[in-house]
């Protein structure tokens, strides 16, 4: 089946997602996938300043070999495309209280999902997906 190329789809893109489509040589990783879908406007991205500086604090860790520039240009891409949203104040606990503001921006569009690479450091629901659940999502 052909895909719909006028579908689109909300998500908060987390972090470690974009960190593996920069990583990755392969434009045919799911991550990258999802990060094209991006830039092709097929996903729009939620987001707001907690997470856009999650981004900046993560991509200049001096472990990954981003340039600056090429950090702000993505963070830049990210607000131009995007939608700056507001947290929606969810009751479930996380491993890692840092996770917290993807899943609630998520909440924010009741169409929305999370694209994540650490699904189990979230709650078990349908919005909560990985790359390879994206991908599989755009080529419907």
């Amino acid at each position: 089946m052909k895909p719909d190329m006028d579908n689109k789809y909300y998500a908060v893109i987390d972090t470690n997602v974009i960190v593996s489509a920069m990583l990755s040589s392969n434009p045919a990783s799911n991550p990258a996938k999802v990060f094209h879908a991006v830039l092709n406007g097929r996903v729009i991205p939620l987001y707001n300043d907690e997470i856009l500086d999650e981004y900046q604090k993560v991509l200049s860790r001096p472990k990954f070999p981003f340039k600056q520039t090429d950090i702000s240009a993505i963070i830049q891409l990210f607000r131009k495309l995007g939608i700056d949203s507001d947290r929606v104040t969810a009751d479930e606990l996380f491993p890692d209280p840092k996770d917290i503001v993807f899943y609630e921006v998520a909440l924010s569009h009741e169409d929305a999902y999370l694209v994540t690479g650490n699904l189990k450091h979230f709650p078990k629901q349908s919005r909560v997906v990985s790359p390879s659940e994206m991908v599989a999502l755009l080529e419907t």
